[in-house]
């Protein structure tokens, strides 16, 4: 007999997600799965995958019992602005009556109002307000995120936020990957001199590389914001020292940054609404991973990416929340994947895919998240679902029954929870 510390047992189905990189075009159809299935841990580790009459060699510390229920690995979003000082409930309202968002902005609202609440916020505010939403993710069974700097626009600011990233990394549950989004607007001091804030961003990498603030450069490449020239220019200089990088790519107009996005070899172009037929298709041949964000086009109500261009052209899509406090402001990956059924058009085998392995290569996780194999980390979930259409399916709820990181209960039945008992 092999002892092991715990024993999932009489699971209906276990979604492996198994692949060798991220799942591309029709391949994104395939689900690895084992029905009537049981999941071994020992330290932390996933020590057996396979049937449940295959498990009677394990000696298990503790079992829990499925029920027959649904079990995967823990979700992983690979695009949020985790770490920002307010809210804007209020813009709500003057959206409804249609008043524009420059009008907004002008008004105090838009991106700058929430620069100037993360500003005001210390860096302990910060702290406590953002491990709040990664209780809630948790709680929704993601257990892996991308969290992005972006509400600074000036030096302090952004190494504030950057600094309660890593904070939060080294003392939350949650797996945290770190992007420094400094160009994600233009100053209202900067508003004829873009260049020159590029420049006073870029200065910032030798210090955010020497603290290991972040691993990711993102820009916002956009009509107003920055050009695909300027772009390529501040992404080129922060990966030649030594950062991976991201895109703001086409998120309104075709402006070509998701051809960007390849040209420079991004890990992933994010949003993608405005994508060209010519962008789709150099995607699909590149090792650029889509990171699609149906959550922010439902609540602006704007037009969706078109994923099944992309899909049937032969791309890697993601998903992710776009949680956010302008335009997405929800921490719920389960809604997005009912928004990618109903939106996007997306099988219910694609949205896993875009979930958990996929998602997981979309911030250079794809080695230690979105999979259950021998010898990788247990980041698990139990769900309150016999199969896997039904998370889809059923929205506006919270399907989560138990989520495990690295072997041990941190959420249970849509609580985050601390020395829960299995049962």
């Amino acid at each position: 007999m092999q002892s092991i510390d715990l024993l999932l047992t009489n699971i209906g189905q276990l979604l492996t997600m198994e692949a060798d990189g991220p799942r591309r075009g029709s391949d994104m159809k395939t689900l690895p799965m084992i029905e009537g299935a049981a999941l071994g841990i020992k330290d932390g580790k996933v020590i057996f995958v396979g049937k449940r009459e295959e498990a009677v060699h394990l000696n298990a510390a503790r079992t829990i019992d499925c029920k027959g229920k649904l079990v995967t690995p823990g979700l992983v979003d690979p695009h949020t602005h985790l770490v920002f000082g307010g809210s804007r409930e209020h813009e709500l309202a003057l959206k409804q009556q249609g008043i524009p968002y420059l009008e907004i902005l002008k008004r105090g609202g838009g991106i700058l109002s929430t620069v100037e609440a993360t500003k005001k916020a210390s860096e302990e505010e910060l702290y406590k307000k953002a491990a709040f939403h990664l209780d809630r993710m948790l709680s929704y069974g993601i257990t892996t995120i991308e969290a992005k700097s972006g509400y600074g626009l000036e030096k302090e600011t952004e190494l504030k936020q950057l600094r309660v990233v890593k904070r939060l990394s080294q003392n939350h549950t949650m797996d945290i990957v770190s992007t420094f989004l400094g160009a994600h607007a233009i100053p209202r001091s900067y508003q004829h001199c873009s260049d020159d804030f590029l420049e006073e961003m870029l200065a910032l990498l030798d210090k955010i590389s020497e603290e290991e603030l972040a691993e990711f450069v993102d820009i916002f490449t956009e009509t107003g914001v920055f050009t695909v020239g300027q772009s390529r220019n501040y992404l080129q200089k922060a990966k030649d020292k030594g950062f991976d990088l991201k895109i703001h790519a086409d998120e309104i107009d075709p402006l070509g940054s998701t051809e960007l996005a390849v040209e420079l070899e991004a890990v992933s172009a994010d949003h993608l609404v405005g994508a060209s037929d010519e962008g789709i298709r150099k995607l699909a041949n590149s090792s650029t991973i889509a990171v699609l964000l149906p959550g922010t086009t439902f609540y602006l109500g704007k037009s969706t990416a078109r994923a099944r261009k992309m899909i049937e052209s032969g791309a890697a899509v993601s998903l992710a929340t776009d949680f956010n406090p302008g335009s997405s402001p929800t921490e719920n990956l389960q809604f997005i994947m009912t928004l990618a059924a109903l939106h996007l058009k997306m099988t219910p085998e694609e949205i896993w895919n875009a979930v958990t392995i996929n998602a997981a290569y979309a911030i250079n996780r794809g080695e230690s998240a979105g999979q259950l194999a021998v010898g990788r980390n247990a980041d698990v979930v139990i769900w309150d679902a016999l199969n896997y259409m039904y998370l889809p399916y059923h929205y506006g709820v919270n399907h989560m029954n138990t989520v495990l990181k690295k072997g041990e209960i941190v959420a249970k039945r849509g609580e985050v929870c601390e020395n829960i008992s299995l049962s």
